[in-house]
């Protein structure tokens, strides 16, 4: 029974709640509803114990509940929950810029501003490059997830369901194709559309940024190729755009560096960070440049709850967390473990066709496919969904749903990550399919 019900509750009976109260634009990837969870497990309302493979899409990268970072909460939460950093600033918030300012891969002096979800540290890293660079447009790429807000979700690559519904997008928005080399496009090709674009559209002159993952994220963990950070650079030194690392889902260890950005042999201008930088409380934020940070009056940033103290508290603890335990080596040896047991499925023939594995450190991903090699979303789905049956939770993504993500903790004890992939082996076999 879930300590917060008066009677017994059941993932049925909430399911019923839940289609009753909820509304229906929030969609969920399973119908299972939490209870407990430590580390990389989690237990349901029933009591049935599940491995995490998902992490809260990427936010529990030092697991579900990790002691070091309850005990800062419950510090914090002694002292006081909110004053709002516009009213009442406090030291957590500036402890951890000073912190992030010293790990984040910017050239030269950097700032920090906290806000509280992805979306919003994407929407005010375009508000500080707009006021920094006084242009409006902004480049991103097809297969980009920046964001369900307004302005976000116009910069995500993909229509469905993210903008179908919701009229126009705001305007000075541009995509460019992302290169995957197993869907024809190449890093050359992406460069070729840039120039159509300027030629076409907007002159250099007009774009204030280009917002660019380190690793797709919803577009189907395909990491951005070195060459084209590279000619990405050029291009805007050249015409004086700023480039931004959209790192929500990238940072704190995952890709097996601090920042995804880390992997580029170029840096950016702005960082944007939230997912996993708090340990499971909401917070945000957008790392720079300081001169671009500054460029921006007082008062023309910030939000009521950006920065919570309690959200602090729990960041400078993941940081503590993540030195002491290694977690970025750690998240290259648990990598390397999947990747070697993955690629074992490849080609068997009492295994669903897979293919496309890929992901640096820990972010790993690959395709479901058809007998005759077409990227099958239903196959996956249908995978993740056995998974969910044996004990396992597991994340589809990609433009058509084709790619099974793996964002375990990277805590998570290797008994526990081996037991994961013998479930996810077993929901790939041909006679339970």
């Amino acid at each position: 029974m879930s300590a917060f019900a008066t009677a017994p509750v059941s993932n049925a009976s909430l399911l019923e709640r839940r289609r009753a109260a909820v509304s229906s634009g929030v969609a969920s990837s399973t119908t299972v509803y939490a209870d407990r969870a430590f580390n990389a497990e989690i237990w349901d309302v029933e009591g049935r114990r599940y491995i995490d493979f998902a992490g809260g899409i990427a936010v529990l990268n030092v697991g579900h509940r990790h002691p070091r970072v309850m005990a800062a909460v419950q510090d914090q939460l002694e002292r006081f929950t909110h004053t709002a950093f516009q009213v009442l600033a406090y030291e957590p918030y500036v402890a951890l810029a000073e912190r992030l300012n010293a790990l984040a891969p910017i050239d030269g002096p950097a700032k920090t501003i906290l806000f509280t979800s992805g979306a919003e540290a994407v929407e005010n890293a375009v508000k500080i490059a707009r006021a920094a660079t006084g242009r409006p447009g902004v480049i991103a790429f097809t297969g980009a997830f920046h964001g369900r807000t307004t302005l976000s979700s116009a910069l995500t690559g993909k229509v469905a369901p993210y903008k179908r519904m919701f009229g126009g997008a705001p305007a000075n928005i541009f995509h460019a194709p992302f290169p995957i080399a197993a869907q024809g496009v190449s890093v050359e090709d992406s460069l070729k559309a840039l120039d159509f674009l300027f030629a076409a559209d907007l002159h250099p002159s007009s774009v204030a940024a280009i917002i660019i993952e380190p690793v797709q994220g919803e577009g189907g963990f395909h990491p951005a190729p070195d060459a084209l950070m590279t000619a990405l650079r050029a291009i805007c030194d050249t015409h004086g755009i700023l480039l931004i690392a959209d790192e929500v889902q990238t940072g704190f260890g995952r890709t097996g560096k601090m920042f995804g950005a880390e992997h580029w042999s170029v840096r950016p201008d702005l960082i944007t960070v939230a997912k996993s930088l708090a340990g499971g409380f909401p917070l945000s934020g957008v790392i720079g440049r300081a001169s671009l940070l500054d460029a921006v009056e007082p008062g023309g940033l910030g939000g009521t709850y950006g920065g919570s103290p309690v959200a602090c508290a729990a960041a400078l603890a993941v940081l503590d967390v993540m030195a002491a335990e290694a977690l970025c080596a750690r998240a290259d040896l648990i990598g390397a473990r999947l990747r070697e047991r993955i690629a074992g499925f490849a080609g068997r023939n009492d295994l669903i066709p897979t293919r496309g594995l890929r992901g640096p450190g820990a972010m790993i991903g690959f395709d479901v496919v058809t007998a005759d090699g077409q990227p099958d979303g239903a196959g996956a789905k249908a995978v993740a969904g056995r998974a969910l049956e044996r004990g396992l939770i597991l994340l589809t993504c990609g433009v058509g749903g084709e790619t099974i993500r793996v964002l375990a903790p990277l805590t998570i004890p290797l008994e526990q990550l081996d037991e994961g992939l013998d479930i996810l082996e077993d929901s790939l076999r041909l006679d339970i399919a």
